[in-house]
C-alpha cells in the first residue's frame, strides 16, 4: 500500500493537518484478504458506503473505515486503488518514495504522482499542489537534474517562478510549451498571461473530475437507498 492525502504531504515538507489516513492499495483476491486482516488488527469497520469489496475498490471509489482500537480510536482510514489521470498501482508503486520514520519504513506515492492525484475538484487541493511543487523547486533549484526541471515546467503553479524557470531552462521550457500554455507564457515573461493560463488549466482539472466523479456519485446514491 502506499501513502496518499495529506499525511504524504506531511512527509514531502508541505505540511498539511489531517485527521484521516488516505491509502492507495492493490486490490486483488491475494491483497485484499491480508488487508482485512490488517483492518481488523485496529478494530476498523467500514463507516459508509460502498462495502469492501474488490469491484468497487477497481471502480474508483474509496471504502471508507473507522478505527475502534484504544490507541487508534477515531481514526479514519480512507483505502482507493484507482485514482483519476493516475497510473495504476504497479507503476506507482515503482515510482514510490520510501522513508524512514520512528524506525518504521514507509511507502508514499513519489511527488508527482501525489501531484496529479490532487488536481481535482476540491478547493483545498490546489494550494497543496502549489506548496509542493514549491518545496521541491526551492530545495534543488541549486541543482537540479533535468528531471526535476521537466516535473517544475509541467507542474508549478507560481506564475513568477515558472517565468524564472523558463528563462533559465529555455530548451526544455520551449519543448514543454508546445502542451502547455502556461510555459509559453512564461517564455515571454508574461506573469500576468501566466496566470490568466494557470487559471484555465485548473478550471479544466476541476470540470475533467466533476465528469470522472459524476457516475461514481450516482453509484453512490444507489448503494445508500439499497442500505435504507
Amino acid at each position: 500500500m502506499l501513502l496518499m492525502g495529506g499525511q504524504a504531504c506531511v512527509f514531502y515538507g508541505a505540511a498539511e493537518f489531517s485527521r484521516d489516513l488516505d491509502l492507495l492499495v492493490l486490490a486483488d483476491a491475494t491483497n485484499l484478504p491480508i488487508l482485512l486482516q490488517a483492518l481488523n488488527t485496529l478494530s476498523a469497520e467500514v463507516i459508509a458506503v460502498p462495502p469492501f469489496e474488490e469491484r468497487h475498490l477497481l471502480r474508483g471509489h474509496a471504502v471508507h473505515f473507522r478505527c475502534h482500537r484504544e490507541d487508534v480510536a477515531g481514526l479514519r482510514i480512507d483505502l482507493m486503488s484507482s485514482l483519476r489521470g493516475v497510473a495504476g498501482f504497479e507503476p506507482l508503486w515503482v515510482r514510490r518514495t520510501t522513508i524512514e520514520a520512528d524506525g518504521e519504513v514507509v511507502d508514499l506515492l513519489s511527488m508527482e504522482d501525489l501531484v496529479r492525484a490532487k488536481k481535482t475538484q476540491r478547493d483545498k487541493d490546489w494550494p497543496m499542489i502549489r506548496r509542493l511543487v514549491e518545496q521541491s523547486y526551492f530545495a534543488h533549484s541549486a541543482d537540479p537534474t533535468q528531471e526535476r526541471v521537466l516535473f517544475w515546467l509541467r507542474e508549478l503553479r507560481s506564475p513568477e517562478l515558472l517565468v524564472e524557470l523558463a528563462g533559465a531552462h529555455r530548451e526544455l521550457a520551449c519543448a514543454e510549451a508546445i502542451s502547455r500554455p502556461a510555459v509559453q507564457a512564461a517564455l515571454s515573461a508574461r506573469p500576468d498571461d501566466v496566470r490568466e493560463a494557470l487559471e484555465a488549466e485548473e478550471r479544466e482539472e476541476r470540470r475533467k473530475d466533476r465528469e470522472y466523479w459524476a457516475p461514481l456519485k450516482r453509484e453512490l446514491e444507489e448503494f445508500r437507498r439499497r442500505k435504507e
